[in-house]
Parts: C-alpha cells; structure tokens; sequence
C-alpha cells in the first residue's frame, strides 16, 4: 500500500530518474567504493497494465476500462558489516499510477538484523509469511493487499509490510519466533474507485474509519513455535490483535446516512503440519479465530468467531511440472444467534463455506517460458476465481507476463462473486538491474 504523503501530484516530474538520483547520491561513500563494506544493490523497473474485458465500469474518479496502469522503479539494498553479525536492508518502490495521475511511493521493507547466539533480531518494516497454504490465509494473520492480487501485480506484492519487532529463537528442542507490531496495518481492500462489487450501503457516502489507537495495549502480539517431528515441519501459533477486514457498522439499518468502518478484536490458535507424502507434499493447517468482541454472535457488523482447517497436497507430475490441489473450510460459530440479529434485507452468511484450488504449472524451453494456472472454486458459494498466466524469460535482465482474472458467481454479494465485472487481462515487463561491492 503506497505510504501516505509521499507523492508529487502531477505528470511532468521525471519520477524514475529523480528517484534513481536520489538513492544513489544518498548512499554513503562506501557504498561507492570497492573493498570498503559488503553492499548489494538489485532493483528492477515494471510496468504493468490491467484492462477490464466486461465493458461494465465503475462509478468511481478512476472509473474506465482500466484497473491499472503503473511503472514501477524498485530499489533493493542490503548491507552488512564484517565485524558486527548485523545487516541493513531497504526495499521500496517509486510509482507512477497513470490512472490517478500521481507518483507515490511503497516502502516495502526496511530493518535491521543482528544476531546474538541463538536469538535473532529484526527491527523496522518487515514482510512476515507463516502458515503453509498456497494463497489460502489460516495462521498468515497479517496484512496483504487484494487490489494488487485482482488487478495483476506480481505476486510479492499481496503482502504489505508491518512495522514491528521479531525476534527468533533456534536450539535443538524448538524454534521461536515473536513479533510485536505496534502500529496496525489494514488490508488494502478493493473499493468503488475502480472495481465493480457488492456494498450493502452504497447508498452512504460519509464513513467514519477508526483504526485501533496506537498503544502499548493495542500491540499485536504473534507467536509462532516450530520444529521437525519425525521428517514433518510442525508449527504452533498464537495471535492477538485485530481484524484486517473492516466491520461496518451504520448509524441506522433501516435508513442510514453515516457508516463508522471499525476494526473488531481478534484472537488466533492454531497449527499446521508439512511433510513428504504420496509421493509429493501433504500439507495441513488450522486454527479458530476468536471475535472476542462479539464471542455469542449478537452484533451483526461484527464478523462471528470461526474455525479454519485446510488440506493441501502437491507433486511433480514430470520434468518441470506441479501440480497441487487444496481443500479449505471455515466453518463460523454461534450461526443461529448470527441469523437472529441479521438486519432484513441484508444477504446472510453460510454456516459453512468451502474453496477448492487447484494450481498447475510447467516449464518449458530451458524454463524461458512458464505456463501456469490458479484456480478457486467455491461449493458453498457457488462462486470461482481462474487466473492463467504466461511468462517468458528474454534474458537475465528482461521478462514478461501475460495473464487474466476471470471471475464468476450466482450471488453478487459471495466472495468472488461480487467481482464478476472485473474480469481483466494484464501485461507487466520487467527489467532488472543490480551490483555489489565487498
């Protein structure tokens, strides 16, 4: 998500080059100098471009055809000294969003590490990823960004950057890892701007947001504890901080004219397991979100607790192949005391809701291309996700993609359902650069 305040509005600065400028005039002279420290620097420049193939648009400022239209300059650095067990890393990115017609940019990640005996330390902005799901979130409690997964940004770009502190833990009995995020970080969410989908009080344009304050209560707290068992990765995990997903809460059901957008409390147990089985990878996670602000599911805006439980399985089917498959489930608590108090007119939650996925993949050419398809499909809903993408390698330095989101449902208001009329189909080309210094 692009960092508030960092942006020059307009289309006649040279963003990239002042940016490039910029970077390389503020590293401090070693970083110039051979035999001086230990430095890398890597980056790339992307372009990417998402047109909607529906012909419905938006009633949004950014309404078109178009749900992207960006370059992106990326500035990748770390360094480390010789006699310190330490080391400094930067990664951000400059943008222009042709669309809104402004440059931002997204601070990625930027810590430090230092490590002490057993115990490591990381503080600054950091992209965390627990859990072992292929796109599928039980335990990865943290924040990711949907916009860029349904508008065709590279994959590393679903997950945002949280600023924190972890420390992990290493001995022979098991592994630790503790983070504490102080300032909360929501998912970036699609809105009305430029994406077509359900919103029951459209109707209401004044939204009053509240994020939790910035407190030493409100710390998010996540635990992670893991070690091999008998050739199989197994994880325990702990969470206590907030939903990420907004709850919506109107002054009114009945006619409403202002919505306070909240962030409810939010608990998390869980486990996972992952080992070689069948010839490929079986994988399985779960855990129960506890809604500590409503745990008897008598407020409606706030989401009910739920459990969670997921099975994967993945094998390489022959030379440069994969194949995996999943099966999901949430399963929501206190369903009849949610259907009491839910407002009428408003579409009702399942009991049970499911999502099947399957992902293929194949190489070929000495890996130049890469063939691939994710798909999710949901029983319960009755709604599905396909996104096929095809990628070619033209040398060290210079790719490109092509792929789609085709969505599709019964309902407007299930999942992926709501976003029926955003199929799209992208392009991204990307040029990559890089040196180091020792």
């Amino acid at each position: 998500m692009a960092v508030a305040g960092n942006r020059w509005p307009g289309r006649s600065i040279p963003g990239a080059l002042v940016f490039v400028w910029v970077a390389w005039g503020a590293c401090p002279p070693p970083l110039h100098a051979q035999g001086t420290g230990n430095v890398e620097i890597h980056g790339f420049l992307l372009g990417t471009y998402a047109g909607r193939t529906t012909g419905v648009r938006p009633g949004g400022e950014d309404g078109g055809d178009f749900l992207l239209g960006e370059q992106r300059l990326r500035l990748d650095l770390t360094a480390w000294p010789e006699a310190v067990e330490a080391a400094l890393r930067f990664k951000g990115d400059v943008f222009h969003d042709a669309l809104a017609g402004t440059f931002e940019l997204d601070l990625r990640e930027a810590y430090v590490d230092y490590t002490a005996g057993d115990f490591d330390f990381r503080l600054g902005r950091q992209i965390a990823s627990w859990g072992v799901g292929d796109l599928l979130f039980i335990n990865d409690v943290f924040p990711k960004d949907w916009v860029s997964f349904f508008s065709g940004r590279p994959l590393e770009y679903l997950k945002i950057g949280a600023d924190g502190f972890r420390t992990r833990y290493s001995s022979n009995v098991a592994n630790m890892e503790l983070l504490l995020i102080p300032f909360f970080e929501p998912d970036n969410l699609p809105t009305p701007d430029r994406f077509v989908l359900f919103d029951p009080l459209v109707s209401v344009q004044t939204r009053d947001e509240k994020r939790p304050a910035t407190t030493y209560t409100n710390t998010e707290l996540a635990l992670r504890v893991y070690r091999k068992i008998a050739a199989v990765d197994v994880s325990l995990y702990a969470y206590r901080g907030f939903w990420r997903t907004p709850a919506l809460r109107p002054d009114s059901f009945a006619s409403p004219t202002r919505v306070a957008v909240l962030y409810p409390h939010l608990s998390v147990y869980g486990m996972s397991a992952q080992g070689s089985a069948l010839r490929g990878v079986l994988s399985f996670e779960t855990g129960y979100y506890q809604s500590r602000d409503d745990e008897d599911g008598v407020d409606s805006t706030i989401p009910n607790s739920q459990a969670r439980v997921l099975v994967g399985y993945q094998r390489q089917l022959w030379e440069d192949s994969n194949l995996a498959v999943q099966y999901y489930a949430e399963i929501m608590q206190s369903h009849a005391a949610y259907r009491k108090v839910l407002p009428a007119g408003y579409p009702a939650q399942k009991a049970y809701r499911d999502v099947i996925t399957l992902r293929l993949e194949q190489s070929l050419e000495h890996q130049t291309w890469k063939l691939s398809l994710m798909s999710f499909y949901s029983a319960s809903d009755h709604d599905y996700l396909v996104q096929p993408q095809a990628s070619y390698t033209f040398s060290d330095h210079l790719a490109a993609t092509v792929g789609a989101n085709m969505f599709g449902g019964r309902r407007d208001w299930s999942f992926f359902g709501q976003f029926d009329a955003n199929d799209n189909v992208y392009l991204s080309v990307r040029f990559d650069f890089g040196r180091s210094g020792s």
